[in-house]
This record gives C-alpha cells, structure tokens and sequence, in this order.
C-alpha cells in the first residue's frame, strides 16, 4: 500500500481535505464533485492540468475540469483529433492526414493520398465512440518513437523528434493506432460524442462544440475571406519548404535561417504593397480603416502601409480612435458595472463621422485629445487637420470594420483591412500553430518589455480581451476589402527567448500556472533565434523593441 497524503478540493464551496494513498489516480475521488451535466475531462493538480488517471503522489490541491472551461474543451479537441487520425488510419492507411487552420469551430484538414471518403470516416469515428475504448498515454524511448511514426508515415512528427531529443517521448494510444499530442486527454472515446466531420473545400473539417454550449455544434458559418488567405500563405510555406516547426527548426540547425527571415519579411512587404495599390487604384478612396485583435501588430502594419502610400506619391495622415472616447462619466457600464471602453457607444460616433466629412469637403477641423487619467476628452489648436487631395487619411482601432462606426462616410471612400496573426506552420502532422495563442505570446512579451506586467497578469486578462475580440472584431472580418497577415512563421523562435523565462517565474500556487505551462510546452517545440536576427522594420519589433519605427 501506498503511504497516506492528504488531498484538498472544494465542494458546496468548502474546502475539504481527505487521506488517499499515494499513487491514487485523480479520478478515483471524482465523484465527490457535482458534474452538474457537464463530462468532467480533466483535473488540476496543484493548478497543473493533467489527464484524469495522472496518480496523485504528494500533498496537492485537486480540481475538477469540465468540457465547458476552455481547459476543459482543449482536451476535448485535442481527443477528437486523435479519434480522426485513429478513424482515418483504420479507413486508408495510405492516406497522409494533415492539419489546418480554425475555422468556424472546426479544423480544417487536407490529405496526401488516396481519398478519404467523409461519411465512412464519421461513421467509423462514431464506431470507436459507441466501444468507448479507452485512450492510453505512455513513456516510449525516442528510438521507438522514431520507429514508430516512420512506421506511421507521420513525416513532420518523426521530424520534429530530431529537434526534442529527449531520452522518452510521451505517446498517445488508441486501439491500434498511436500519435502525440501536447496536453492531456479525455480516458476513453465514449465523451467524444459531439462532433462532425464534413466536405469542405479540397480536405474536410472536423467541427466541435462552442466552450459554453459543450452539448451541441454551432451553425456553420463559412470564413471564406480568411481561409482564402490561409489557403494562399500555405501554398507559398510549401514553395519555400517551410511548412512546419520540424522544418524551421532544421533552417536553425543548419544555420540557414537568415535567408529565410528575409524572404520572410520580403513576402509580408510585398503583401502590404499589393494592398497599397489596391488602395491607390480604387482613385475615390479617402480614409483607410485598419482593424484586428489584439496583438496582430496593427500599429506597424499602418505605419508600413504609410510608407507603401508615400512611395506611391500620396500623404497618409493617422487619427486615433482612441481620440474620440466620449468620458470617463458618459462611458457605458459593461456587466460587472464597470466602464465598457471596448464597446462602439464608448466613442463620440457622430463627432467622428462629422470630422470625416468636414475633411472631405476641404473643411479644417480640430481632433480631439483624450486624457486616460483624468477620462476627458479636450480640444487643442495643434491639432487642426485639413486633407488635400493627394492625402489619406489612415484610422486604426477595433471598430474599424463594423458599419455602425462610420455609417455617413460613403462606401466608395472606404477602404478596410483586417489584420490576422495567421500563421501556416503546424508543430507536425497533427498538432496546429494556434492563432490565439501566437497573439498571446506577442502580448506577454510586450506587456513585459513595455508595461512591466508579467507572463501570469497578461494570462489572467487574456479571456477578457477575447470575449472583446468575439464581441466587436471577428464578427466584422468579412467586410473586409482586404487581408493582411501579419504573422511571420520564423516569429515563434524569436518570441521564446523573451517569454520563456517569463512564463517559468509563474508559481504553481497561481491560477495562471497551467496556461503557463502550457505555453511553455508549446514553444519548446521551436528551436530559438537570436532578436539580433530580427529587421528594425519588422513587425515583430513591436513586441520586442527595437524598431526603426517610433510608437
């Protein structure tokens, strides 16, 4: 037997403590907790995420997770994905599956191969669920990992092995078939109920459930625009043959990296250009609104597309709409009866859309001045703005793209872009780059370089910042006249050396300990490269500091 330890977990919002013998699986006492109609997925262990049969070895603080955390649903994904890749080596096991990017609560996949036919593969995915087999997680030396996924046709992972040498891999199993995935795993594929897999442009989607609504998938509503933007970036990753964190890695190792920051850097200049003369061609254009979640290097990317426009003989002018924030004493409350300053009704529209106008009819008019301390808004003479013909006007704020912000400026005067951290890198196989979370270790390592905040405050604001973006971004994207991607897929690499050590001072007493390690674990896979590397132009001197730019 086991020796004793004691472990601490809240029901009916009292802390309890219990003896249990070491080495006890976390979900052996689970049922003490009320699941309320919701699957329990996971646990935390002194604020660590694990799988449910991860054994409790010492003192520790135990949490239940359920699908309706966010927490929660990454495990969920995490096992549907490996339920497809299972279902589709059962179907074809010539078949190479490969992973995509999110769209619409879904990820989308492409095969290398013969076909796979979508209905055989859902049925046989429902067929794994109904014998609810469980799903084994175990320590494997690297030779045998190696063997392994040669054996498995899995090229990136098998790749990817040569860059994390470590003495043991950590593998995934169901039934016959065995992968690796980043983060824990629901036991058995009886939860995996929810789901589907359908056509969808030359590969298939595997949609899952919204965090909230665990219980059903949301209507499919097609991204288009976006996925017409990843579809191209992916294209040019194959052409330059860098298409995963395995391939840039090798560039590293083989100190070829530099050629290819600056193809890099190239091809994002060249899109910003591409944009400049769709602007400059458009002839009626007056004011460029500029729009992206937080993070996706909107300051840059305007100051770039300024550069662009001036080589092509035309003045761009810069107004803020954080000039026109109506006051602290005026500012809508949002639900905890605190100032809502992410909300359109936080900004004097009518003032905007009057000054708009005045410019365009040749008319001067005075930009207001907002003061964050005191929540006013004033006037000053240095700031009387006229628009001459050959000037346009560049407006840069979250808002950009919804109707409601500039609804008395004429369509044919606007010109909007909407700007997206859409990077075509996966780990390997089967383990995608997640856009989130790239912009999130942007922010931590400006917050820290800039605002002295950090890893684990950023970490806590981020779901609040996210809930904004869904609220008053992301439902606007596609009226966007154009694009713009901003990441740059050698960025991740750069980024390490900043939020590495940042991300290992959060102490396991933190409730932003997990998510910590869980960046942690993600970047390992990403050999570093020096900020030395990095242009003075580039947008990811944003994040790092350093840049030619001045903000």
């Amino acid at each position: 037997m086991g020796k004793p330890i004691n472990i601490t977990f809240t029901k009916d919002n009292k802390e309890l403590t219990v003896p249990v013998e070491a080495g006890s699986q976390a979900f052996s006492f689970m049922p003490e907790f009320s699941i309320n109609g919701n699957k329990l997925v996971a646990a935390k262990i002194n604020n660590e995420l694990c799988s449910l049969d991860s054994p409790l070895e010492y003192d520790c603080k135990v949490e239940p997770v359920y699908n309706n955390t966010k927490e929660g649903m990454a495990v969920y994904r995490r096992s549907l994905c490996l339920l497809l890749a299972a279902a589709a080596r059962k179907i074809s096991p010539q078949t190479r599956l490969l992973v995509g990017n999110s769209i619409c609560y879904g990820y989308y996949y492409t095969m290398e191969g013969p076909a796979i036919d979508v209905d055989a593969l859902k049925k046989e995915m429902q067929n794994i669920i109904a014998r609810d087999i469980p799903i084994r997680t175990e320590y494997i030396s690297w030779q045998q990992a190696a063997d392994l996924f040669e054996k498995l046709n899995l090229i990136e992972t098998r790749k990817q092995l040569n860059h994390c040498c470590k003495s043991k891999v950590l593998i995934n199993t169901l039934d016959d078939f065995s992968d690796m995935y980043f983060g824990p795993l629901v036991l058995s594929t009886g939860s995996l109920q929810v789901f589907d897999v359908i056509k969808y442009q030359d590969g298939l989607l595997l949609r899952f459930p919204k965090t909230k609504t665990p219980s059903m998938l949301p209507d499919f509503k097609d991204e288009s625009k976006l996925f017409s933007l990843f579809k191209q970036y992916k294209e040019w990753g194959k052409r330059v043959n860098v298409t995963s964190a395995a391939s840039l890695n090798e560039l590293v190792a083989k100190r070829q990296i530099n050629d290819f920051i600056d193809i890099s850097e190239t091809h994002q200049e060249k899109c910003i250009s591409d944009i400049a003369s769709q602007i400059i061609k458009s002839k009626k254009v007056r004011v460029v609104l500029i729009a992206g979640p937080s993070s996706s290097g909107k300051t840059t990317s305007a100051k770039k597309l300024g550069l662009e426009l001036q080589a092509m003989g035309y003045q761009p002018k810069l107004i803020s709409l954080d000039s026109y924030y109506i006051g602290h004493d005026k500012t809508p409350l949002d639900q905890n009866g605190k100032p809502d300053f992410e909300c359109l009704e936080a900004l004097n529209i009518e003032l905007l859309n009057q000054n708009l106008m005045d410019l365009f009819e040749g008319k001067e008019i005075i930009v207001p001045s907002y003061d964050f301390h005191t929540g006013t808004s004033y006037f000053e003479d240095k700031n009387k703005m006229t628009l001459a013909d050959n000037e346009i006007l560049i407006l840069e704020g979250i808002h950009g793209l919804n109707p409601k912000l500039t609804p008395k400026v004429p369509e044919e005067y606007k010109f909007k872009i909407y700007l997206s951290a859409l990077t075509q890198l996966n780990l390997d196989d089967h383990n995608r780059v997640s856009t989130s979370d790239n912009r999130l270790i942007r922010r931590i390592v400006r917050d820290n370089n800039f605002r002295g905040k950090s890893a684990e405050g950023t970490i806590a604001m981020w779901p609040s910042v996210q809930k904004g973006e869904e609220l008053h971004i992301f439902p606007f994207h596609n009226n966007a006249d154009a694009i713009l991607n901003t990441a740059l897929d050698y960025e991740l690499s750069v980024l390490r050396v900043y939020a590495a050590p940042l991300l290992r001072r959060v102490q396991p007493s933190m409730p932003e300990y997990s998510e910590a390690q869980r960046l942690l674990s993600f970047l390992e896979n990403f050999a570093t490269i020096p900020p030395t590397e990095v242009p003075p132009r580039s947008i990811i001197r944003e994040f790092i500091g350093g840049s030619a730019f001045h903000y």
